[in-house]
């Protein structure tokens, strides 16, 4: 069984409508939308709605770590929109969404990440692309558990749920093979980005789950440059799939019954 694994597709359609080339079925870890380009300030949402000097210039102060001022240059950009933000926003989420969910391949699994919005995903998902969350699934004989999303942070991205109601979607799913998350289970490792120069949220539940249930792998994404990629906990082999906006090569997983 060789199943092909994203996450952070961020924008990449072109990639991903191959990325299922030679598997039996592709997993999708979220984060499909691109809000903005840190390489290409042509690129993304904020770029679409403001243009690429001004994502640029947020670009630059969210690298200098001005949170504060990064903050009030978004706040000032959002104003100059016509009416609500909210809609020039949904517009161009559609966009984006409407190309990816077409580009991707069929059978697909998918879950959310914390940039996504949900509520839109019935609207463009096809047949054949089942969307899951706290929700599991049989893939070649071997059980698959989804958890969506991330958890708070001061970033505010717009699927970040609390600690108690992620913990009670790991529970949901419960004992399986192979345990797919957007972002990681809590340990710092696996938590340092390398090139931004922080530590990411992960999450408590989903390291009580590993050393409790032990699945066979435990697959993520959401920290873009790692400072590890992989480790094991007691019989577990904990992956981070890769940054597939960078390199849009997907992770390829092999499994036998």
């Amino acid at each position: 069984m060789r199943i092909h694994v994203v996450s952070d597709v961020h924008g990449r359609a072109d990639a991903l409508a191959r990325a299922g080339d030679g598997a039996d079925a592709l997993i999708c870890l979220g984060d499909l939308i691109l809000f903005i380009d840190y390489e290409d300030h042509g690129q993304g949402l904020f770029a679409e709605l403001f243009g690429p000097e001004a994502a640029g210039h947020y670009v630059r102060l969210r690298a200098g770590r001005h949170y504060e001022e990064s903050r009030r240059f978004s706040k000032e950009m959002w104003a100059t929109l016509d009416g609500d933000a909210w809609p020039h926003i949904e517009a161009a989420v559609r966009r984006q969404y409407a190309e990816l969910f077409a580009a991707m391949p069929v059978p697909s699994y998918l879950t959310y990440g914390n940039v996504d919005v949900p509520a839109l995903w019935p609207e463009y998902a096809r047949d054949g692309q089942t969307v899951l969350d706290g929700q599991t699934v049989e893939i070649g004989g071997l059980s698959f558990g989804f958890v969506g999303g991330g958890l708070r942070t001061k970033y505010r991205t717009p699927y970040e749920i609390d600690d108690v109601e992620y913990a009670a979607k790991v529970e949901a799913v419960g004992q399986v093979d192979v345990l797919c998350c957007h972002i990681p289970p809590a340990v710092p490792e696996l938590l340092y980005d390398t090139v931004a120069r922080r530590f990411e949220r992960g999450s408590e539940a989903f390291l009580r789950a590993i050393e409790k249930t032990q699945p066979r792998y435990a697959l993520f994404g959401h920290v873009h440059q790692p400072l590890v990629r992989r480790m094991r906990i007691g019989r577990t082999e904990c992956v981070n799939v890769g940054h597939f906006r960078a390199t849009g090569a997907p992770y390829v997983l092999r499994l036998e019954d």
